[in-house]
């Protein structure tokens, strides 16, 4: 029985598909790179670069879009959510850094559970900005930033799905409770050292106008 009808046929699909997945795994692994630059930029104040490298990471997502969209199988295996959720949480923490409203799941382009995902990641993200902000006793931005990272948490724990429906978002909502624990210790015990510092400095300015003649 001949059959090189169907090898002939077999080759063809999987050599499209082999080459979309080569090409896909390369844009995606590039947006996951820039998308990390991004964020180091930004906690460095760097804007111009960090603008920079974002574009470059939303060029790369589209292009992997319009390269998988034929190849259903290859568009879902995993490695194309993994960008949008670096993708997602690089747009989020500059956003956040910038104090500026967070981007929707459509505006970036992405799907809805990397979104999340990556939402939750930034928070890490935050508690870095956070402690940035204690070193130049900015606490007031400080109290800001961890009250968003508070609203992040409750709105990530509110989304009550199985976690084949979510990506595991429940594990990054567990992460995000440890973070924003730690970080909320970290700034009190800075406004409280601050307020003491106040106080101190009242008290022995209270004593020099007493001894003064």
């Amino acid at each position: 029985m001949e059959l090189k009808h169907i090898f002939d046929k077999v080759k063809e699909t999987f050599d499209l598909e082999n080459e979309a997945r080569e090409k896909g795994l390369a844009l995606s692994r590039d947006c996951i790179q820039f998308c990390a630059n991004s964020i180091r930029a930004a906690h460095r104040g760097d804007r111009d670069e960090s603008v920079r490298l974002h574009a470059a990471a939303k060029d790369n997502i589209e292009k992997a879009h319009v390269l998988l969209a034929p190849f259903p199988r290859i568009y879902y295996a995993g490695f194309l959510q993994d960008a949008e959720k670096e993708f997602a949480e690089a747009s989020a923490t500059f956003a956040l850094i910038e104090e500026k409203p967070l981007p929707m799941p459509e505006e970036l382009e992405v799907g809805v559970a990397p979104y999340l995902n990556g939402l939750g990641e930034a928070i890490g993200e935050m508690r870095r900005h956070v402690l940035d902000l204690i070193r130049v006793n900015d606490l007031t931005k400080g109290e800001y930033i961890l009250g968003v990272m508070d609203d992040v948490y409750y709105l990530l724990a509110s989304v009550d799905y199985p976690n084949a429906i979510t990506a595991g978002l429940k594990r990054t909502n567990d992460m995000v409770r440890g973070v924003l624990e730690r970080t909320r210790g970290d700034l009190t015990t800075a406004i409280r050292r601050q307020s003491l510092e106040r106080t101190m400095k009242e008290l022995e300015e209270k004593l020099i106008e007493k001894h003064e003649p």
